[in-house]
């Protein structure tokens, strides 16, 4: 005997609640809430039909804040749960877990209200179309929002009633999204083209870009990192002015701000106002994974100090807060902690002096920027760091005793899920960092990290999102899984050797082509062939809060076809790159990676061997050289005389010294043998 009631499936007299199987940290938050939730799967759908009712579709993720607030104002809340339970079948989505759900119902969020964000609410016909969606709603109504109760009435009572109508708007909605959806395709496009594109971009972001604060746009403001990637390689080509005042003025504004974290590294996901003072204070891998990146490429070309001490602490902040015991990254941490949102971080004046002492605690009030007032909530401070510090040592002491009373607060929940595409984005970062940075601990935690993906996520080339504790998740991957984890292997290839990594991004690669192609446009869609149908398939080369799968794919191509001498993988890069000309041309916010893509496209990308006998002591200079090139997509390896790798192949020690050439598509400069001579080839710009 099975019965549904309140959020519970009694079986046998046993009360098992749905969600307490899941793996997903979100949908763990909810198991104990008296809504009877599902999972998303085709059983939900099913239920659906059978009661004859609408899905109440709710999306977010463990670190929102907002996700919380709606949580317990409304789905612990028994009456509203009595009466979602008897109208509606309700399904709870953890967005991390299914960004191809939470595409396609953000794509009709947006459409329907202008704007989208989470917690996202949608209701659905039990054929999946939606035709009515919007994010947070409140228990009572406010600012012309009806309230959670009366929006649930409107709807059942509109289903009941007006059945047909909603479901002609359901599937007109749905054939408008699939229109939407669909990306223009465009002819393989020449290099002056190409140019002209890139350097509108860089137009459009100047004007857009806030002189007085850093950054692009207005509040809430978040870090621009794929746009910052674009600007960094842009700069290496073309002598504008303008590009390094963007760079500067928002790394800057971003690494002494509120958002970035004064005492222990890392950043929070955005700033909600516009001059990057308050946090949202979830923290989030992917965000610190990009930033690590960006913060090393700004160190390596400006030798900022400041640079290098954001990515030693961000780096840090990796290895110490997001790891797994497994090895890999997890996905977050929790903006709130016991239900208040930045409790953990936030000072005020005689929090300090409790610490610290009146005299030092005045001394890093005026430091840091903590007022009387307070610039967050009750008259609390997030901590800024505006200048630097007068005196090193007393900052040193200063920040550790304030770092080690903050270990003692009450601390921020935890997303524990391993998410592939994350993973690869931090291992990336990690090995280049910890190569560029002498600081071989993070190249080795970034490989243990690129090994548990194979180990767990990688099976007969299926990779799998998700993993938890060492198990597998369910979750097929999508295009950003396969794209990041395979350059992630292809970084390690390069810096660390290994024909075995080269191998398995092949393999991940070929998926891409054979599971994501678009044959229409020359792109891809977002997910494989054989992955579940939903009711549109989703497709977008713009970037949201990580680079879109498309131009991600486009990256590992590119690197790929350079690395191995493949004029059918470089041809498939520049078919997929194409529709992302315009892109970047007119909304180059929303198009960094495919820009910074671009870039490295018209750059060639430059093919850099080094080659040497083995324990040649004389390589070290030359392949320092060469790795620490800011050329836009470059690829490099090193070698022994007789290797086999596509780039060293035929390569020969000049009079038995170690010996780099510099090609494009395998024509190549004349080979040196001198560290200095390399560097001046490479900087060198057609």
């Amino acid at each position: 005997m099975v019965s549904c009631v309140s959020g519970v499936v009694r079986q046998d007299g046993v009360v098992v609640n749905r969600l307490t199987s899941a793996t997903s940290p979100y949908l763990l938050q909810h198991a104990d809430n008296p809504v009877d939730w599902w999972e998303w799967g085709s059983a939900a759908f099913e239920e659906a039909r059978r009661r004859d009712v609408p899905l109440f579709i709710s999306i977010g993720y463990a670190a929102c804040h907002w996700c919380h607030v709606m949580a317990h104002e409304s789905f612990e809340d028994e009456q509203i749960a009595t009466y979602l339970n008897e109208n509606f079948v309700s399904v709870k989505v953890d967005r991390e877990e299914r960004p191809d759900v939470d595409a396609v119902y953000m794509t009709a969020t947006q459409a329907l209200t202008g704007h989208g964000g989470w917690p996202m609410t949608v209701f659905v016909t039990p054929d999946g179309e939606p035709f009515y969606a919007g994010t947070y709603f409140p228990p009572t109504p406010h600012h012309r929002l009806p309230s959670f109760g009366q929006l649930l009435e409107a709807i059942s009572t509109s289903w009941q009633n007006e059945r047909d109508r909603l479901e002609s708007a359901a599937a007109r909605i749905t054939k408008t999204l699939a229109e939407r959806s669909a990306v223009s395709g465009a002819d393989p496009h020449d290099k002056p083209a190409v140019q002209s594109a890139v350097e509108a971009g860089v137009d459009e972001l100047a004007r857009i870009y806030d002189s007085a604060a850093g950054g692009f746009g207005g509040a809430p403001k978040f870090p621009p990192s794929m746009v910052l990637e674009f600007l960094l390689r842009y700069g290496v080509l073309n002598d504008d002015p303008r590009v390094g005042v963007m760079i500067d003025g928002t790394c800057q504004a971003m690494a002494r701000g509120g958002m970035y974290d004064q005492l222990a590294g890392g950043f929070a996901r955005y700033s909600v106002d516009a001059q990057w003072v308050i946090p949202h204070f979830e923290k989030m891998l992917y965000d610190n994974a990009l930033l690590l990146r960006v913060y090393l490429h700004w160190w390596r070309e400006s030798r900022n100090p400041l640079a290098l001490k954001v990515v030693r602490e961000t780096a840090s902040f990796l290895l110490n807060d997001l790891r797994s015991a497994q090895g890999g990254f997890i996905s977050s941490l929790d903006a709130d902690t016991e239900g208040h949102e930045g409790l953990t971080y936030v000072w005020t004046p005689a929090q300090l002096n409790d610490v610290l002492g009146e005299q030092d605690g005045a001394w890093a009030a005026e430091l840091f920027t903590v007022t009387a007032s307070g610039t967050f909530e009750d008259g609390a401070s997030v901590l800024q760091l505006l200048r630097d510090p007068d005196d090193v040592d007393r900052f040193s002491r200063v920040v550790l005793l304030l770092r080690d009373a903050r270990a003692d607060r009450a601390q921020p929940g935890r997303d524990d899920k391993i998410v592939a595409a994350w993973n690869g984005l931090a291992i990336s970062a990690l090995v280049e960092a910890g190569e560029l940075c002498d600081e071989p601990s993070w190249t080795a935690a970034a490989c243990e990290a690129a090994q548990l993906l194979i180990d767990v996520h990688l099976v007969d080339g299926t990779l799998s999102r998700t993993s938890k504790d060492g198990v597998r998740g369910n979750n097929l991957g999508v295009l950003e899984d396969y794209a990041c984890v395979a350059e992630a292997f292809l970084v390690i290839h390069q810096l660390c050797g290994g024909a075995n990594w080269l191998d398995q991004a092949r393999v991940l690669i070929d998926v891409i082509i054979d599971e994501f192609g678009d044959p229409a446009t020359g792109g891809f869609f977002d997910t494989a062939a054989s992955a579940e149908a939903l009711v549109l398939r989703p497709q977008d080369p713009t970037d949201n809060a990580t680079p879109s799968g498309w131009a991600a794919a486009c990256g590992v191509l590119l690197s790929y076809s350079a690395l191995t001498n493949s004029a059918d993988y470089r041809q498939r890069a520049q078919a997929a790159l194409a529709p992302l000309v315009a892109l970047g041309a007119e909304h180059p916010r929303f198009a960094g990676w495919g820009l910074a893509v671009l870039t490295a496209w018209l750059d060639g990308p430059l093919e850099i061997a080094v080659v040497a006998a083995q324990d040649d002591l004389r390589l070290a200079d030359l392949w320092d050289a060469a790795r620490r090139t800011a050329r836009p997509g470059a690829v490099f390896v090193k070698g022994e005389p007789g290797d086999q790798h596509p780039l060293l192949r035929g390569r020969e020690p000049q009079g038995g010294v170690p010996t780099a050439y510099v090609c494009r598509q395998f024509l190549c400069n004349a080979p040196t043998t001198s560290a200095d001579a390399l560097i001046e080839q490479l900087a060198m710009v057609d």
